[in-house]
Parts: C-alpha cells; structure tokens; sequence
C-alpha cells in the first residue's frame, strides 16, 4: 500500500466518524504500540475503523489498496496470466478442482484463486480467459491472496483498463514492519546459511511428486521422471530484526551458492554469503512448526548503490 493510499483510508476513518486526520492517527499509534507493534500501520488503522463501526467490505478497491485479512473485497482487474484448471481429490475423498490465475490493474497485481466450480466452468467454457477484464465482488484476502468461495463472485467486465502492472510489487519496508500475507522486500545481512536440502519435482509441472515402488508419481501426470530440486534457509537481518527467509532452486543460484554436489566448494560458497549485503523480496508467510514469520524470497538483488547514496544525501 503506498503512502497515498493509507492517507486516504485514514482520511475515510476521520470523514465516517466526525474526527480529525490527527485523532484518528493517534488512535492508529496507540493501537499499534498497545500490540506491541506486531501490525501494520495499514493493518491498525483496519482495527481503529472497525472499532468505529467504519467498514470497507464491498467498496471497489485498487489491488495495491488490499490489505491482509480483508473480507468482501471487491476489485476489477485484467487477467495477465492464467494457468490451467488443475483436479484434485480433498480429505474426505471427494474430487474437485482449483484455478488460479494472476489479475493486474494499474497500480499493482494479485494472485487470484478460485474453489468454485461455477467459476471454474468460465475458464473451461472461455467465458473469461487471458486478456479479459473480470469483476470480483465477496472475495476474500488469505496469505497475500485473492480466494473466491461459494459466495463470492467473478464475471466478464466492461470497464475499460489501460496500461496495468504486470510486475510483481514489493513493500520496501523493514523486516519489523513485516505483516503475515503480504508481498515485502528488504536491505538486509545473511547473519546464518543453512545446508541445503533436496526434493524432487514433476519435470512437466514443476509441483512435489511421491515415490512409488521404484519411481515418482505426480498426481497431475501420473508417472514420471522426477527433476531434483534444492531449498536453502537463511536467517537475514536488517538493523531492526532478523527473520528466517527460504529460497528455492533459482533463488538458490542468485544468492551465490551455484555448486550443490560438490560439498568442499558448496560449504566454501556457504561461507562466502555470510555477512553479504543484498536485496530480498517475497512473501511473507507464518511457519508453524516454529510459530513465527518467515519470507519465502521471491527475487535477489544486489542494492543499487546510487539509490541508496541518493536517498541518504536527501535525508541528511
């Protein structure tokens, strides 16, 4: 959510509830220092307008303006990318089906997912494909997602979009800052490496195939000769916390380590990492198993350096 965007939700909170701008302001900060600063300045000023009786449930929002937790989203976008309708059968036995596809409008982009099959049966019968213009309306926000339920709704649009965002966006914000479910990137350290581990995946698909006698099945494609993967953990800190990031294969190469067989030159460039100053961006998911954040990196950048000279010489 850009700066803009917070100051027009702040700006509807004071409108709605008959205050000022700087009372609902202090409101946030309280809120936010009360959770021990464990949210969002967005995700507090969500808090402070539902205490105030003030919702944003049905207003047609931007993507950029969507916010973690959300319930009765309602957007219009252009579908950039759409995958293919996938079956799959659920713990009770039942077989179903999901889609998934990328929607884009011109301040940003989101990943779309669909569980009904109503409206599923548009993309198999291309009533909305790639290129359309859809309305979505009851949606719902869960891990950086866009999911549509029983009861939501999505269908062809007439409205007319121009040039939209088909890159994927990025808070820049400090690892503190981080909120569960929403994409981030940060300037941070590799304080620890981990070794990597291994899996194998689906060479048509790309998705984790289970052994069977003497070979590997993948649900979607039945058996197949399976593609050896890697996954490395980092822990990255940038001044105001630390978090565990998990890279996967190309992420993996982009972080320095390029050498996975041979052990002597891998722990080398394991080593070699440490202390290095990059770029990270991903997103922002809960880990279980150790009940706490963790950013799943999406891109690795070196920082640009003029940026970074620029933006120091314009605060001092």
């Amino acid at each position: 959510m850009t700066e803009g965007n917070y100051e027009r939700i702040v700006n509807k909170i004071a409108e709605s509830s008959g205050s000022t701008v700087a009372e609902i302001e202090e409101k946030i900060e309280l809120k936010k220092a009360k959770l021990s600063g464990f949210i969002s300045k967005e995700g507090a000023a969500q808090i402070v307008a539902a205490e105030l009786g003030i919702t944003f449930e049905n207003e047609k929002l931007k993507i950029d303006e969507l916010l973690p937790g959300m319930r009765k989203v309602h957007v219009v976008g252009k579908i950039v990318r759409l995958f293919p309708v996938r079956s799959f059968t659920t713990k009770k036995g039942d077989e179903s089906k999901v889609a998934n596809m990328w929607v884009a409008d011109e301040s940003s982009n989101i990943k779309v997912v669909l569980w009904d099959t109503n409206h599923i049966s548009l993309i198999e019968e291309e009533k909305i494909k790639e290129g359309s213009v859809v309305e979505i309306v009851n949606a719902m926000m869960r891990d950086g997602e866009l999911h549509l339920g029983n009861f939501s709704e999505i269908k062809p649009s007439s409205e007319i979009l121009g040039e939209v965002k088909t890159e994927r966006t990025f808070k820049e914000k400090n690892i503190s800052g981080f909120v569960r479910g929403e994409s981030a990137g940060t300037r941070a350290f590799i304080v620890q490496a981990f070794e990597p581990r291994f899996f194998k995946v689906c060479s048509e698909c790309g998705k984790k195939v289970e052994p069977e006698g003497e070979g590997f099945v993948c649900k979607e494609h039945g058996k197949v000769v399976p593609e050896k993967r890697a996954v490395v953990t980092i822990v990255i800190d940038d001044g105001t916390d630390s978090i565990r990031a998990v890279l996967f294969h190309e992420s993996v190469k982009d972080l320095g380590i390029t050498e996975l067989e041979n052990q002597e030159i891998l722990e080398a460039q394991r080593q070699a990492i440490l202390g290095k100053e990059l770029v990270f961006s991903g997103n922002v998911r809960e880990n279980s198993y150790f009940n706490n954040l963790e950013l799943v990196i999406d891109s690795v950048k070196e920082p640009d350096l003029d940026a970074i000279v620029k933006t120091f010489e314009e605060s001092s």
